[in-house]
């Protein structure tokens, strides 16, 4: 099928550099459930087909070597690693960083330790420590107070050796760390004999929401997950930065883990498509998660905090139970997701245009 049939096969609006909002999709309903769900667009599909590829596992493959090289010089490090998903990065670097019996520290929603499947424990062999962030965005202090050391406890503790951040946070909203914040955890965290991790699943979104670009906002940092599947818009992908050590060891758990891939190029080309046409765009979706929000929270029988609507997702309490809320959402064309018995999702992402916002706050306001 040529690139123009495609074009008229599809609700088509070209997302360029200028951050216009896209369409590319091949529904008509309105998939507000993950930013994952996003498609690769017609331009990005012809992109992929032109890749260079080789074996990856061999070192050939120049397209995924040209797209570590170039994330690992926008974030500041030595070297990166490109790997299938943000939870297989995460817990390379987990096993990267600590040996078994460790104790990693973390906010108490980060998607780490609620939602990658216990691989910490699994797959690394470590505990993890609890920290009661706010809007899970954790304190220096609170981080401080949650690291434990085996020395000097008689044998008693873990050893508490890695920090670990999500920028944003999920559950905290799609909150975004002050760098301030960032920058004094990770001074308590070198004080206290520990590595630093970001779950950059969404960063992208921090750095377009903060304007604190990428190397100054992970500067202190020993290693960032990058994931270029979710707002970013490729199909499949995340890449691992640190130090040229680091990666080395990186390396050897990927292979471990399972993840060796042979011709990734085709892969790495979506993803570096997404770094020359997606990022900035980001900000239309923030934008519309604001607007959305607002109008939601003006509905008598729901509720929003709009402090904590600060990039591409609304987390909206309602009064009748979310499961019902979503059910008949469903009936009107709107896909979401509830978390909690009286709480829904919505993330906005390229697929997401002006009219199906209207017909998500219509929806809403359907609803009686």
């Amino acid at each position: 099928m040529t690139l123009q049939k495609i074009t008229q096969n599809h609700r088509f609006d070209v997302c360029c550099r200028t951050g216009e909002c896209m369409r590319d999709h091949p529904s008509d309903r309105v998939d507000v459930r993950s930013d994952t769900v996003t498609q690769p667009t017609a331009q990005m599909r012809a992109i992929m087909e032109s890749a260079s590829v080789g074996d990856d596992v061999l070192g050939d493959d120049l397209t995924v070597i040209e797209l570590q090289n170039r994330v690992a010089k926008l974030f500041g490090k030595e070297a990166a690693l490109f790997v299938a998903s943000g939870t297989m990065s995460n817990a390379i670097a987990i096993r990267a960083h600590t040996v078994p019996g460790d104790e990693i520290i973390c906010d108490k929603t980060a998607h780490i330790y609620k939602y990658e499947g216990g691989g910490y424990a699994a797959l690394c062999g470590v505990s993890i420590a609890l920290v009661n962030g706010v809007n899970g965005i954790m304190s220096p202090d609170s981080v401080a107070l949650a690291i434990r050391k085996s020395e000097g406890s008689q044998g008693h503790y873990p050893n508490g050796s890695l920090v670990c951040v999500e920028n944003t946070s999920n559950l905290g909203g799609g909150t975004c760390y002050p760098q301030q914040t960032l920058d004094e955890i990770a001074a308590v965290a070198n004080k206290n004999g520990c590595k630093t991790h970001i779950d950059g699943a969404r960063i992208f979104n921090a750095i377009i929401k903060t304007g604190i670009d990428a190397k100054r906002m992970t500067r202190d940092y020993d290693s960032v997950s990058i994931c270029f599947s979710k707002g970013m818009g490729a199909p499949v992908g995340s890449v691992l930065v640190g130090s040229t050590e680091f990666i080395a060891r990186a390396h050897r758990w990927r292979k471990m883990f399972g993840g060796g891939w042979r011709q990734a190029g085709i892969l790495a080309q979506a993803c570096l498509f997404t770094l020359d046409n997606n990022i900035q765009r980001m900000e239309q979706d923030h934008l519309r998660a604001k607007r959305i929000a607002a109008a939601i929270d003006s509905i008598d029988t729901f509720s929003v905090d709009l402090e904590t609507v600060q990039t591409n997702m609304v987390y909206v309490t309602c009064e009748k139970p979310a499961s019902k809320v979503v059910e008949e959402l469903q009936e009107q064309g709107i896909d979401l997701f509830d978390l909690g018995p009286n709480s829904v999702r919505i993330v906005c992402h390229l697929h997401i245009d002006d009219e199906d916002e209207q017909r998500i706050i219509k929806a809403f306001s359907q609803l009686i």
